[in-house]
């Protein structure tokens, strides 16, 4: 949550988005919420965000919010 604010706003990207969370030690659902952020402004210019190596954490707070499906996640 401390360090969402900073990645919120910056620059994507142009086209396909790959999102590797294999550094991430802990993340909450502010993460969660940066990712939709980021589907939507990818999907807005015609790209898609993949997403890579979630923390079970992440999943499980995906899972719970109904949020795997429009991630493509799978455990």
């Amino acid at each position: 949550m401390r360090s969402v604010g900073a990645w919120v706003n910056r620059p994507l990207p142009a086209g396909d988005v790959v999102v590797d969370f294999s550094a991430v030690g802990e993340a909450d659902s502010a993460a969660l919420a940066l990712l939709l952020e980021w589907m939507r402004r990818t999907r807005e210019s015609g790209g898609a965000v993949t997403v890579r190596a979630l923390p079970a954490g992440l999943l499980s707070l995906a899972a719970l919010y109904d949020l795997s499906d429009l991630l493509s996640l799978s455990r």
